[in-house]
């Protein structure tokens, strides 16, 4: 899933600019309803609802739906967090000029007295011919949800809701909870060593990781390199401060 692998590097100007992308239901009303901030451009050709994502909009329609469902989450947690911000971004290369747009569509899905269950269901229709493209969006849903260091209970039910809708059973959001909550991740084999491992050998294998991912070693790569190798260093860094509380550690 490439969810799963790091940036997903698809934007093209979703919603702005003077491309625009054909896409109807209750996602293309949401894009309607923000039509008034971006007078004097395209917005979206409204397309037949429930209509299936053809290649040329398969991805950008993607992107739409993580923001919504994105915000929905957000609305049942009842908070959106800094390091949730931060994690979208790193799922897609957002240019500069549309973080507003992105910002206005999200903020809108939040306020929107509908609930997640018209998006879903046709986000469930459009992508009905590509499952996996579903257990890959509901795989960033998990990593925007365990961006504060845990999947809580709201975010968990939400998951398996959306799930159902997509034909998705409870396992699979199982697997991606264990994938991407660091509360559950077994930190010794985040860090390569055994339990019996002494202090300085877990300080060594934390050290060499951290040089081995350092963005600073893929920056000639660009920005998604860059997120993907930052990703890793907090996981990193995260279980090596959990080994040491647990063992009351000085660093």
């Amino acid at each position: 899933m490439a969810a799963d692998r790091g940036a997903v590097s698809i934007w093209d100007k979703v919603i702005g600019g003077a491309a625009g992308f054909a896409v109807g239901g209750p996602l293309g009303a949401l894009l309607g309803a923000i039509a008034g901030h971006l007078a004097g451009k395209v917005l979206i050709d409204q397309g037949t609802p429930g209509a299936a994502a053809t290649a040329g909009t398969d991805n950008r329609t993607f992107a739409v739906a993580v923001i919504v469902l994105g915000a929905k989450m957000a609305k049942a947690d009842g908070v959106v967090t800094d390091d949730e911000i931060a994690v979208f971004k790193s799922l897609f290369k957002v240019p500069k000029q549309e973080l507003a747009n992105v910002a206005r569509l999200f903020n809108e899905a939040r306020r929107d007295a509908t609930g997640f269950e018209p998006y879903a269901r046709q986000v469930a229709e459009l992508f009905k011919a590509t499952p996996a493209r579903l257990e890959e969006l509901l795989g960033a849903l998990a990593r925007i949800a365990a961006a504060d260091g845990a999947i809580d209970a709201a975010e968990l039910d939400y998951m398996k809701r959306v799930a159902r809708i997509f034909g998705l059973d409870d396992a699979v959001v199982e697997r991606l909870r264990r994938q991407h909550d660091l509360g559950l991740a077994d930190p010794y084999k985040v860090l390569g060593v055994g339990r019996r491992a002494t202090d300085e050998d877990v300080k060594a294998a934390h050290r060499a990781l951290v040089r081995k991912h350092h963005p600073d070693q893929v920056a000639a790569h660009g920005a998604q390199a860059v997120a993907e190798a930052t990703e890793r260093v907090a996981r990193i860094n995260d279980a090596y401060d959990r080994i040491r509380r647990e063992r009351g550690s000085k660093p």
